[in-house]
C-alpha cells in the first residue's frame, strides 16, 4: 500500500505539554499501528524554523505572530497554506488536512476549491460549543458561530468526540447534510509510577498542607463554565473535614478575584489553589489519592480531565449534563446547580461505601477509552 499522508492542523503541537488537542496528537502518533500512514504535524513556534520528528511524525514549526486572539487564526491559516503546499509539491494522492477546532471558517470556502483540485479530504473536529464560552465578548462569539457553520459545510467528514455534538452538528446544520462519525477521547489506563511514599509525592503533599484520601480534587481550566462558583459555594456549605484542591493556573485572572468576593472562600481554610501540576505521574497519583473528584464541565464536547480521571480516581463526582453523562453513565455520580444539591452529594458519598465504583470505572474507560481503542478508530477513518 502507498503512504497515507495525514496533515494535522489546529494543535499547539508535540511533544504535548498541556491541552486536549496536544495530547490528542501525541497520543495519536505514539500508538500508531497502521505503518501506511505518515502524519505531518503543525506546531507553534516561538521562531524555530527547521522540521522535527517526534514519534516518527513529521513536525512543521509555523512561527508565532504578535497579534493578540488573531494569531489562533493566522497558526491555522498559516499550517493549512503549508500543507496543500507540501502535497501539491510532492504529488502525495489521497492525502487527508484533519483541522482541529473551527476557526478559519470564513476562509475555508476559498481553499475548498484547491483541496478539491488536489485530491485532499478536508476532516474537521468541531471541539466543543466554542461560541457559548463565557470569556469571549458578544462580536467573538459571533465570529465563532459563524466560523463553525463554514466548517460543517465546507468539511468532507466532521469527526466529532462527543454523541451530543455529533447530534448538535446533525440537526443545527441539517440543510448542510453533515457527514459525520463519533470518535471519543482517549485515557491512559496505568497506574503513576510514583509510590505514595515517593520523595516528590511527599514534598508535595507537604507544601500544600495535604494528606492523602482527604482532599476532593478538580483539575481544569480555570473559567466560569466549568462551575467553579457552584462547587466552592456548595463545598463550603458542606461540613466534611476534607479539603478541596482545585489544580488550575489563577496567575492575573480576573475570575479569581470575582470568585473571592462572591464566595469568600478565602476564609475557609479546607478550599486550597495549588497552582498548576505538568508531571505526568506526580498528577496521575494525586487523582489516585484523591477521596474524590468533582468534574463541573458544562461546556464542550468529551473532555480529556473527565475521562482521565474516570481512569485514575476512586469516585467521580459530575456535572449532570449530556456531555458527561454520555462519558459517566452509570460509573459516576451526579450533581446539578440547584441549592446544597452538591453539598448533599459530599455528605452522602462520605456516609456510604462507594469503594466499588472505582473498578467500573476503569473498566469503562478500558473498553470505550483507551488510547488503543481510540486510534485504531482514527486509522479506520484515515483508511478508508
Amino acid at each position: 500500500m502507498k503512504e497515507k499522508h495525514i496533515y494535522i492542523i489546529g494543535s499547539k503541537g508535540i511533544p504535548a505539554k498541556y491541552g486536549g488537542f496536544e495530547t490528542f496528537v501525541e497520543e495519536l502518533t505514539a500508538h500508531q499501528n497502521n505503518k501506511n500512514i505518515k502524519y505531518h504535524v503543525a506546531c507553534l513556534s516561538d521562531g524555530e524554523q527547521a522540521n522535527f520528528y517526534h514519534n516518527g511524525a513529521d513536525c512543521f514549526n509555523i512561527s508565532k505572530k504578535n497579534i493578540g486572539p488573531a494569531n489562533a487564526i493566522y497558526y491555522d491559516l498559516a499550517a493549512l497554506k503549508y500543507a496543500i503546499k507540501e502535497i501539491k509539491k510532492n504529488s502525495y494522492k489521497n492525502a487527508i488536512i484533519y483541522i482541529l477546532a473551527c476557526r478559519i471558517g470564513p476562509f475555508i470556502g476559498y481553499y475548498k476549491k484547491q483541496l478539491k483540485q488536489l485530491g485532499i479530504k478536508l476532516m474537521v473536529n468541531p471541539d466543543g460549543h466554542e461560541w457559548l464560552r463565557a470569556k469571549w465578548s458578544g462580536p467573538v462569539k459571533k465570529y465563532w458561530k459563524i466560523s463553525e457553520q463554514f466548517m460543517v459545510k465546507h468539511a468532507d467528514l466532521l469527526i466529532c468526540d462527543s454523541k451530543h455534538i455529533e447530534k448538535y452538528i446533525q440537526e443545527s446544520y441539517r440543510k448542510y447534510v453533515p457527514k459525520t462519525t463519533y470518535i471519543a477521547y482517549g485515557a491512559d489506563l496505568t497506574s503513576s509510577l510514583l509510590t505514595n511514599d515517593d520523595e516528590k509525592l511527599l514534598k508535595w503533599y507537604e507544601e500544600k498542607g495535604l494528606t492523602s484520601n482527604a482532599y476532593y480534587l478538580v483539575v481544569g481550566r480555570f473559567v466560569p463554565e466549568n462551575n467553579y462558583e457552584t462547587m466552592i459555594r456548595e463545598f463550603m456549605k458542606s461540613n466534611t473535614g476534607k479539603d478541596f484542591v482545585l489544580i488550575t493556573n489563577v496567575e492575573q485572572n480576573k475570575f479569581y478575584d470575582q470568585l473571592k468576593l462572591a464566595t469568600g472562600f478565602d476564609r475557609d481554610n479546607r478550599i486550597k489553589f495549588v497552582g498548576t501540576v505538568y508531571d505526568k505521574e506526580l498528577i496521575k497519583k494525586i487523582r489516585e489519592n484523591a477521596f474524590a473528584y468533582f468534574h463541573g464541565h458544562e461546556v464542550g464536547g468529551t473532555n480529556p480531565s473527565l475521562i482521565e480521571s474516570l481512569a485514575s480516581s476512586k469516585l467521580n463526582l459530575l456535572l449532570d449534563v449530556g456531555f458527561n453523562k454520555e462519558v459517566g453513565e452509570e460509573v459516576a455520580l451526579y450533581w446539578n446547580k440547584e441549592q446544597h444539591n452538591l453539598s448533599q452529594l459530599i455528605k452522602h458519598v462520605e456516609e456510604t461505601n462507594y469503594s466499588h465504583m472505582e473498578s467500573k470505572a476503569k473498566e469503562r474507560v478500558q473498553q470505550y477509552f483507551s488510547w488503543d481503542y481510540i486510534v485504531d478508530e482514527y486509522e479506520k477513518v484515515f483508511n478508508e
